[in-house]
């Protein structure tokens, strides 16, 4: 294991990171009007899926639902990684850090790869695939993140712990002024027992998570609404969204595990 200079070492890299996200830049968010246009001229069937996706992100939150992932096979992932026998999610808290973030890394490599792909496939119809687009992606990055919340010793199965993972998705798509409340709640998030009761009525309007990070998509995926050559754009603005909520994801869930064995040497 770490000693605890070199976890708050981890940590003080963690916290730099936190403060080094900045706000959603200028043209991010000039670049959101393309789907404010979108919404007006895409077919209704496709406004009815947008629904059936805001009724799905609602029932992950209560239910998991389909969104769910077998752990077993993160287990078997991590144990032929680190050489330690994995059953059971209380056997990763005797891993040090550095393998878990190999696993979490690796992991992220094929995660991308997959965005990349879907991205592509829905990029060659343009404008009408790219609504399409939206609750694929939504659902490759509810997926890798609950893998990657796996792979740090947290279950998925949790209630709180989807809210938490919610919580992430709302961070990767939020302004400076939101990083920062949703980082100050997120810090408490381990040491109070009622905490994630105060987390759930925070996400009391996750529906607009949900349309957040579908405006988020802005000028990254505007090259897209253009049939075949949206292809190539579609897979680079996928992985590249991917890439940034993996990030949010490993440096949030790294810093719980952090402090919390830290928290144990105290």
């Amino acid at each position: 294991m770490e000693s605890k200079e070199q976890l708050l070492r981890e940590l003080e890299m963690i916290k730099k990171w936190e403060d080094d996200q900045s706000g959603v830049w200028f043209w991010d968010r000039i670049g959101r009007l393309p789907f404010k246009i979108l919404d007006k001229i895409t077919p209704s069937f496709i406004h009815k899926k947008m629904g059936n996706l805001l009724d799905e992100i609602g029932g992950y939150i209560q239910s998991g639902g389909r969104y769910l992932i077998s752990k077993e096979r993160l287990f078997s992932r991590i144990q032929d990684h680190t050489g330690q026998n994995v059953e059971k999610l209380s056997d990763i808290r005797s891993i040090p850090i550095k393998p878990l973030d190999e696993v979490t890394a690796e992991l992220i490599g094929q995660r991308k790869k997959l965005a990349a792909f879907q991205g592509a496939t829905t990029g060659i119809g343009g404008m009408f695939t790219l609504a399409l687009d939206i609750p694929a992606i939504l659902a490759i990055s509810l997926k890798t993140l609950q893998e990657i919340a796996i792979i740090y010793g947290y279950d998925p199965d949790e209630k709180s712990e989807r809210i938490f993972i919610v919580k992430c998705l709302q961070f990767s798509s939020a302004d400076i002024v939101g990083k920062r409340a949703i980082l100050n709640g997120l810090s408490e998030y381990n040491r109070q027992s009622d905490s994630s009761g105060e987390m759930m009525s925070q996400l009391q309007g996750w529906r607009e998570v949900v349309y957040t990070y579908r405006d988020s998509f802005g000028w990254k995926k505007l090259f897209q609404m253009v049939p075949v050559a949206g292809l190539i754009f579609g897979a680079i603005s996928n992985r590249s969204m991917i890439r940034d909520l993996s990030e949010t994801g490993s440096m949030l869930y790294r810093k719980r595990r952090i402090i919390e064995r830290l928290e144990e040497m105290d």
